[in-house]
């Protein structure tokens, strides 16, 4: 009887155990199309409000519809579809079903919200100022694949490309994207006629990354700090300590010619806190160096609970 109730709460935790796992797996699938889909709208706002009235190319596969759309004329959001669906066919087996899901439902999204904005509500251009177009236009699309990104889509064929070419050469994906970007800025200048507006692509380029890289990992709030000196620096550490409220690395070790002990402070603070720890550096030990460099992104217990 006794073994009977213990198997029976077993199974009861169980069950709870994947009810809560279960439950959790859907709420993150739910942020995720959440994502997915306010990615899909800020990116087609950015393509019909301000860079295809203007001309000026995205990178990738929607710089080519939006480049096609001025040939062919068809609608932004099908050239989008069609160029981008059979790439994601022919990938599935590099990307993996789950991503070329997510992916095939974010190009089909962004199609569609290209064709109702354009076609349905007839957003006016926002801006005929190229400047203003370009650097906003950048950063809309950078927004909205920054969140397809942060839920684990693919916004166009560009990365699903640069993809297939890794495994099959020994080339990087940042490598296959920038000869794809500079391809799509050539033919821009070429059909329409102008260096200018290649030139602006290639503004809408960088900033479409910027924002990517600021959307998936932060603005960097927090900078890593190297402290090196041939002075013991335990007194500095406790300083840094108790002065600017942060906790680090104490590393003991040699130089390079194993001449000399060497002592290094490896520690993170906050940009605004910088000042002060250069500061109290100096008093202490002017022979010290610091090396500093930005914290794109910081994981852990600690620096989650911040």
């Amino acid at each position: 009887m006794y073994l009977k109730s213990l198997v029976s709460i077993q199974i009861l935790m169980d069950c709870f155990n994947f009810a809560a796992l279960y439950a959790y797996e859907m709420k993150k699938e739910f942020f995720n199309y959440t994502y997915i889909i306010i990615g899909c709208a800020f990116m087609a706002f950015g393509v019909v409000g301000l860079l295809s009235p203007n001309s000026i190319a995205m990178g990738g596969t929607g710089g080519l519809a939006i480049i096609f759309n001025s040939i062919f004329k068809l609608s932004i959001g099908i050239l989008f579809a069609m160029i981008n669906i059979p790439l994601l066919l022919v990938s599935i087996k590099y990307l993996g079903k789950y991503f070329a899901l997510k992916s095939t439902i974010a190009i089909l999204l962004t199609s569609l919200f290209i064709d109702v904005l354009s076609e349905f509500v007839q957003l006016p251009a926002l801006s005929k100022e190229p400047l203003l177009a370009t650097l906003y236009g950048g950063v809309a699309v950078g927004t909205g694949i920054g969140f397809i990104f942060k839920g684990g889509g693919s916004a166009g064929g560009g990365t699903i490309i640069a993809r297939i070419v890794t495994t099959k050469t020994s080339l990087k994906t940042g490598t296959v994207i920038l000869i794809l970007d500079t391809v799509v800025v050539i033919t821009c200048g070429i059909v329409f006629n102008s260096i200018e507006l290649a030139l602006w692509s290639m503004i809408s380029i960088f900033t479409t990354t910027k924002m990517i890289d600021m959307i998936l990992t932060g603005r960097p709030n927090e900078r890593v700090i190297h402290i090196s000196s041939c002075n013991s620096l335990e007194p500095i550490g406790l300083l840094i300590n108790e002065k600017i409220g942060v906790s680090g690395t104490l590393v003991k070790g040699n130089n390079l010619g194993l001449t000399e002990n060497k002592d290094m402070i490896f520690v993170t603070v906050p940009a605004n806190r910088l000042n002060a720890l250069k500061q109290l550096i100096n008093a202490e030990d002017a022979t010290a160096k610091m090396i500093v460099m930005d914290a794109s992104e910081l994981l852990g217990t600690q620096f989650l609970k911040k």
